[in-house]
């Protein structure tokens, strides 16, 4: 997403180089960060080395969601927030924001109702057994119970084998009961994180500068120096406050400005998205969430006439190229054919695959299923008597305004200023 505006919005950055704070990261979170602070009447700029919504933002499986799976891992506290996002964008991003029918096909009634405890409990790697019809219930049970206040979706429901296809009557014979809830899918992502700088700048004005292909490349004595991608011309930055919100790759830039970290440690995430009119017509205009014979959960879903299929989650390189490989391929056609058997499905009906690489914490050993999806705030200072130097560790699509929320009011902390505006 490149701002029309970036090469006077880059001089403007030179004649006035200095800002309250300076945010390095234009993805969801650094523009939703940058919006808050210009409600706020902070001074502030952002620089991103790319489009706007190009990293991790772009990347994404075009869900809002609370996150019913992380229940397993006994992140509560994650779901409720994002559960409660997820509801206020419904609501205040109708426009870009709908609520999606989700349908789990199970194949059990009990299975897995002792292992997922023990699952969460000690984070014990290789295949799991499968969630049955019991523990998906309790699972959903306490998923709408986080959105019983103003809640904006229907509550979840069962059905038996016979009901289940005459919703879906492409399922495999093999699945017992379904189970129904509803989440949101957002349609086009890119274009609500452009919304995110207008309503800074018209909030802001010039004290409110976001500008793309600019790059935070060194510390020189207390100032970060920036680097105008298309002409290399480098431009000393003053700011009492540094916020990092680059995701995945905030360990580079807290390298490239001397303070080491390594808070980050990313996985790929792939999906392939298939011009297929039968298997859009399969999915009965809902997603379908289940669990693929590796224990990974897994999608299908509609995208704007077509289907969504993903994900994968491997350990990546962040110094290298997110790309969709053939072996991921062969992963989304053989899951599409072990929930809908009788869809055929090839190569020739891809229109196009995407990666992208998931902001998440470091965790050595820990398989990448139970990796805290949370974010974090961590502080510290660029230099002694420096600015300070906040970075967010994490965060996802759906918890973007929180997560800003949590950085803006830390900064305006740091600032000796109170919040003005609610973002709410």
């Amino acid at each position: 997403m490149t701002d029309r505006n970036a090469p006077s919005l880059r001089t403007d950055l030179a004649a006035r180089p200095h800002a309250e704070v300076l945010i390095i990261g234009g993805g969801i979170n650094g523009l939703a960060t940058f919006r808050d602070l210009a409600l706020q009447g902070v001074d502030v700029a952002l620089v991103e080395k790319n489009d706007f919504i190009s990293g991790a933002s772009a990347g994404s499986s075009h869900m809002i969601h609370g996150g019913v799976r992380y229940l397993e891992n006994g992140e509560f506290r994650l779901v409720h927030e994002a559960v409660r996002e997820r509801n206020d964008l419904i609501g205040t991003a109708p426009h870009y924001v709908k609520p999606l029918q989700t349908t789990i096909p199970i194949h059990s009634a009990f299975s897995g109702l002792f292992n997922a405890p023990l699952r969460m409990l000690t984070h014990r790697s290789g295949k799991p057994k499968e969630r049955g019809a019991l523990l998906i219930k309790v699972g959903l049970t306490i998923y709408d119970s986080f959105s019983r206040n103003g809640g904006r979706v229907p509550r979840h429901e069962f059905h038996g084998r016979k009901r289940s296809l005459r919703a879906l009557p492409d399922l495999g014979p093999d699945v017992k009961y379904t189970a129904t809830y509803w989440d949101a899918a957002i349609r086009d992502p890119e274009r609500l994180g452009q919304d995110l700088v207008r309503d800074a700048r018209a909030a802001g004005g010039d004290r409110a500068r976001a500008v793309n292909y600019t790059a935070a490349v060194a510390i020189d004595g207390d100032q970060v120096v920036l680097e105008d991608g298309p002409t290399g011309r480098r431009i000393p930055f003053s700011a009492q406050i540094v916020i990092n919100a680059a995701g995945p790759w905030a360990d580079l830039v807290n390298d490239a400005l001397g303070r080491e970290t390594r808070y980050m440690a990313g996985t790929k995430g792939s999906h392939i998205v298939l011009d297929h009119p039968e298997l859009l017509d399969a999915t009965g205009g809902r997603e379908l969430f289940f669990e693929n014979s590796d224990g990974r959960i897994v999608l299908i879903h509609p995208l704007k006439g077509r289907v969504l299929v993903g994900t994968s989650d491997l350990e990546h390189d962040i110094t290298e190229p997110a790309v969709c490989t053939e072996d991921e391929v062969d992963y989304f056609i053989d899951l599409i054919a072990q929930v809908l058997p009788d869809i055929a499905v090839d190569r020739s009906q891809i229109v196009y695959r995407f990666s992208g690489v998931r902001p998440l914490p470091s965790h050595e050993d820990l398989p990448p299923g139970f990796v805290s999806r949370d974010y974090r705030v961590e502080h510290g200072v660029l230099v002694t008597g420096g600015p300070r130097l906040i970075t967010l560790v994490g965060g996802k699509w759906t918890t973007f305004r929180a997560s800003a929320e949590h950085l803006a009011d830390d900064a305006l902390k740091e600032l000796g200023r109170e919040r003005s505006v609610t973002t709410r």
